[in-house]
């Protein structure tokens, strides 16, 4: 089974809302419905689980029956970190599916998700283990020296942009953060799967990427995601 893990345990901050961003509604939707959706819809995705705030799991239960989720089999309370939901959403899973299966950890804020991105994630992790959606970066790159300071350029064609799906072979990613846990490492790494990797000498793959599928952050990001359902309404009209 290929199962997408859609990660929505943050608060999100940055956006400076009263409300988790991935539940602000944009025209009338909640911005975890369009990520959903996605996955939902995608021929390949036998079964999502959402990794929730506990506050919001009585909301997300409502969106799941409002949009008819059919696909979403479970729901787990997330952690304060990405990597405890992480964790949680993983380890929620073992006796529930085989080590072969593929999760597709994903951001429940990250609803510029395309099938063409998801379709070669599953190819790619199938392949090699793991994956990650990735993109080159096209921006000009320096060192963040103290100060607000730069004093060394960086090769921007020695950078990938990492995003998400993350995905992993089930006893691939199990058994990383088995060994992880074994040798400490959880809080001595960034908060995040491919850190961790790195942090173990693990080798990432990369799937496809695209250059607009960003995880909202900032009320920017909410704007652009506004204009982007516009535009997809008006060439579907």
């Amino acid at each position: 089974m290929n199962i997408a893990v859609i990660l929505a345990g943050g608060i999100g901050s940055r956006v400076g809302a009263e409300i988790p961003k991935q539940f602000i509604e944009i025209f009338n939707k909640p911005v975890l419905a369009y990520t959903i959706d996605v996955f939902q819809n995608h021929s390949e995705i036998d079964a999502i689980e959402v990794v929730c705030i506990e506050d919001y799991i009585d909301r997300l239960k409502e969106i799941i029956s409002i949009y008819q989720f059919d696909k979403v089999k479970w729901i787990v309370q997330g952690g304060e970190i990405f990597q405890e939901s992480v964790i949680n959403g993983v380890f929620h899973l073992d006796n529930k599916i085989k080590s072969d299966d593929i999760l597709l950890v994903h951001y429940g804020a990250s609803p510029f998700i395309s099938e063409e991105i998801i379709t070669d994630a599953i190819k790619v992790c199938k392949e090699k283990g793991n994956c990650v959606s990735a993109t080159p970066c096209y921006l000009l790159c320096g060192s963040n020296d103290d100060n607000h300071q730069s004093t060394k350029w960086i090769d921007r064609d020695k950078i990938m942009q990492l995003n998400s799906p993350q995905c992993f072979k089930f006893s691939y990613v199990k058994q990383l953060y088995q060994e992880a846990g074994e040798k400490k490492l959880l809080d001595k790494v960034e908060p995040h799967t491919t850190s961790l990797m790195y942090a173990m000498n693990r080798t990432i793959y990369f799937s496809k990427g695209d250059q607009t599928n960003i995880k909202i952050t900032t009320k920017e990001d909410l704007a652009l995601f506004k204009g982007y359902v516009l535009f997809k309404q008006l060439n579907e009209s």
